[in-house]
């Protein structure tokens, strides 16, 4: 039995830890958007409300493991480094002003996420492309073969 109350109350924790997440990132949201919020402070307030606001993950969540690393690890450490940078009492009025904020989506985050995504395709297609030359078997029967020898005008080389 102690052991169900013990269970009940870290759900109770972590539901209550997700809620202050969900509001911190709606008040990120805000001091991206705050004069009162330096520079620095808003640049890393705006990257981290738009990737937690975003529709969808940098990494989805199928992917085993890395799926689920940036909903439980990076978001949670870009909030509080984020926090860190914002002047306490902006941050508080930032935080009271989030309880009453709807929750917004990023479309900026969901273009960022979107832009990494196809990065990282034209990245792995230009790694795995074939980028060596051919050889060719000659038709002479010789034993020599043909490839491109990398010239505009497509000339061939004989060996």
């Amino acid at each position: 039995m102690a052991e169900a109350g013990r269970m009940s109350g870290t759900i109770e924790r972590l539901k209550i830890w997700a809620g202050k997440l969900k509001r911190d990132v709606i008040a990120l949201w805000l001091a991206a958007r705050d004069p009162r919020v330096p520079w620095y402070a808003k640049a890393l307030s705006a990257a981290v409300a738009a990737y937690a606001l975003s529709p969808i993950d940098l990494i989805p969540d199928f992917i085993p493991i890395l799926g689920y690393l940036d909903d439980l690890i990076l978001v949670p450490l870009g909030i509080w480094a984020a926090i860190r940078l914002i002047p306490e009492p902006v941050m508080a009025d930032l935080r009271a002003r989030a309880l009453s904020q709807r929750r917004p989506t990023s479309k900026a985050g969901l273009a960022a996420v979107v832009v990494c995504w196809l990065a990282a395709a034209a990245l792995a297609a230009w790694l795995l492309w074939p980028t060596r030359a051919t050889i060719i078997p000659s038709c002479a029967g010789d034993g020599r073969s043909v490839r491109p020898n990398g010239s505009a005008a497509g000339q061939l080389t004989v060996e």
